[in-house]
């Protein structure tokens, strides 16, 4: 399937929303010192608001992956930007660590329901000559979250506040949620019950690229860990 109108800017949007959700598998781990002492939390109630997040991603990947067929992948990825931006504002909001982890929670699942859609989408957008380079830019964008989270995370936590690493989350979904509407066809003009191309596209790709980035969070997480304890 493929769209008449030029999909790379669609691919931009798709990749910022990309962006934001593995950049916090990273980012909060350069924050957990700061963490521990504002909110006067423990070392486990703080590694809890890391792996929450991860947790939660993981185990509802594959059923946003089945909603994203239902309901229409722009849909999921949307509502998903909206959950995950209303779910940052409430992480940086909490006065302390169970409120931060219900959040984090939150965040999680408005990053599942987004993160199968954008390779749904870009299979779907682009031609099969242009299909390659569309995935490599989209994949690529993995590796690049996980080298600014440490980055960005320890800007913000020395020039700013920890909260703000979750509040600069707040203006990219809006904006992510606006070009969404904007810029991203809606696949299920058609009215069908499930696409075929959904089918092929919605597990296998989205598996590779989001278990690279569990797997680098969690990585970090534990080396976080051993320099703490």
């Amino acid at each position: 399937m493929t769209q008449n109108r030029n999909p790379w800017p669609a691919l931009l949007v798709l990749c910022l929303g990309f962006f934001v959700i593995l950049l916090d598998t990273t980012i909060v781990n350069v924050a957990i010192p700061t963490m521990l002492d504002s909110l006067r939390a423990s070392l486990d109630q703080i590694l809890w608001v890391v792996n929450a997040y991860l947790l939660t991603l993981a185990v509802l990947l594959i059923t946003a992956g089945r909603l994203g067929d239902i309901f229409g992948p722009r849909a999921l990825f949307a509502l998903g930007l909206g959950v995950f931006s209303i779910a940052s504002a409430l992480c940086g909001l909490s006065q302390d660590a169970n409120e931060l982890i219900g959040a984090r929670v939150v965040q999680g699942i408005g990053a599942a329901m987004m993160s199968p859609q954008p390779m749904v989408i870009t299979s779907a957008i682009f031609p099969a000559e242009r299909r390659g380079a569309a995935f490599g830019i989209l994949t690529g964008v993995t590796g690049l979250a996980a080298l600014a989270g440490p980055t960005v995370g320890g800007l913000i936590v020395t020039y700013l506040n920890w909260r703000w690493i979750f509040f600069v989350n707040v203006p990219i979904g809006v904006a992510g949620i606006f070009l969404t509407f904007r810029l991203v066809p809606d696949l299920r003009r058609d009215g069908g019950t499930r696409s075929t191309w959904s089918e092929s596209y919605s597990q296998r790709p989205v598996s590779s690229v989001s278990s690279s980035a569990l797997s680098r969070g969690s990585a970090m997480t534990g080396e976080r860990w051993q320099a703490l304890s």
